[in-house]
């Protein structure tokens, strides 16, 4: 036996192989620079705990968090075509939607879910930037209508979690097309007199800020979100002034009438469940007896019971 081979040699190599560390196990704030485990971040719902940044959820665990015991039933959405203008830039679209839909698990940017929350029953979509920047295309726009006529059908309030970075370009017009085919929705459930409520995340930008996300009963804001129909940046370059501090954001739409409420995540459930149950149908109460009705007479007491007596 050759010990030298055999047993020295391969602890020098364990010593020196550095060891395998998967990705993405701190995450960095990235207003504070505070780094947080990933499990402790989930737990708090993707809020930094000393910051009280809110970080993006994906669209799946912002459902399971926001209905009862994360239970809900997926709303289906009818199919679209693919790529229907053939479109290309750099790469192909349909390599694009390929790549996010694997990186999400999601067939488009938004996913629409019917449940109980706190008790209360509402339909839910929530957009996932994460799939192409949540941009609005056919695909996402049948989610949305799916979603209202779904709210319609079961007469339950619709909540709509926004966050996009705008139109999809590679739809084009097809694209833009979405922004008064939901608004028609909108109109729709407020014909119904159901409530609709928009949460507001970051970002919310472009053309979604130009049709559905702006037209909720009660619009609300979670705190810090970047909303607005162009970037500060793009702005400040057309106008050539700087902009006031906090522009865009939450609290300052918040300060200037654009959004009701802004509302801490870890406060969202208790407090949509709450509008909803103040907006939504009241339940019928009992019809008024006529006047001069004659109320009924109780039954005689039986032979028995006046023998007893």
């Amino acid at each position: 036996m050759n010990w030298i081979n055999d047993v020295v040699r391969p602890k020098i190599k364990s010593l020196l192989n550095k060891r395998e560390v998967p990705e993405n196990l701190w995450i960095k704030c990235p207003e504070t620079g505070e780094m947080v485990f990933h499990r402790d971040l989930e737990a708090n719902h993707y809020v930094i705990p000393n910051s009280g940044y809110h970080m993006r959820m994906s669209a799946p665990k912002r459902l399971a968090y926001f209905f009862d015991d994360g239970k809900y039933e997926a709303v289906t959405v009818p199919d679209v075509a693919v790529d229907p203008l053939k479109f290309r830039d750099e790469r192909r679209y349909t390599d694009r939607l390929k790549d996010a839909r694997t990186k999400t698990g999601l067939q488009d940017a938004i996913l629409v879910g019917a449940g109980t929350v706190e008790g209360v029953p509402m339909v839910t979509a929530v957009q996932d930037f994460d799939f192409m920047g949540g941009s609005l295309g056919m695909a996402a726009g049948e989610a949305v209508i799916a979603g209202m006529e779904a709210a319609l059908k079961r007469k339950q309030p619709f909540v709509m979690f926004a966050a996009s970075g705008g139109a999809r370009m590679q739809e084009g017009i097809l694209s833009l097309m979405q922004l008064p085919r939901t608004t028609a929705g909108v109109i729709a459930l407020r014909e119904a007199k159901l409530p609709y409520i928009v949460v507001l995340t970051n970002p919310t930008t472009g053309g979604v800020t130009a049709s559905y996300a702006m037209l909720g009963d009660i619009q609300i804001a979670e705190p810090g979100a970047l909303i607005g129909f162009a970037g500060p940046r793009v702005i400040e370059q057309t106008i050539r002034e700087k902009l006031p501090p906090g522009f865009q954001r939450s609290e300052f739409l918040h300060d200037h009438g654009m959004v009701d409420l802004v509302v801490h995540r870890h406060e969202l459930r208790q407090t949509i469940a709450r509008l909803c149950s103040l907006l939504g149908p009241q339940p019928a109460k009992p019809a008024d007896k006529p006047e001069g009705a004659k109320a009924k007479a109780k039954p005689a007491p039986s032979q028995d019971v006046a023998l007893a007596s």
